[in-house]
């Protein structure tokens, strides 16, 4: 199944927002992405942007799981957002 921009950018703001509620993993968020609280909400409706939150995101199988269970997505949901959004397009090398 694949997902609409929209709903993936949907997904990504719940993940967004998932992000911004947990005290430990936000600031590991804005040093990773050099984003400051201010870039955060300016691009919050920014696709690429919100790719790169999913991007963060997907570095973790723990940070999928927590904001899966929190949210009440399937584990696989954050990859299917990302390659609905700009960037995330699977590459084939051959």
């Amino acid at each position: 199944m694949r997902l609409s921009q929209n709903m993936a950018e949907t997904l990504a703001l719940k993940a967004l927002a998932w992000l911004a509620g947990n005290d430990d993993l936000l600031p590991v968020f804005l040093n990773a992405s050099g984003a400051s609280e201010a870039d955060v909400r300016s691009r919050v409706s920014d696709p690429d942007f919100l790719g790169s939150v999913l991007d963060f995101l997907m570095m973790d199988d723990a940070w999928v799981v927590g904001f899966c269970d929190t949210v009440g997505e399937r584990y696989e949901a954050p990859m299917m957002a990302r390659a609905a959004l700009p960037g995330g397009a699977q590459v084939n090398w051959t």
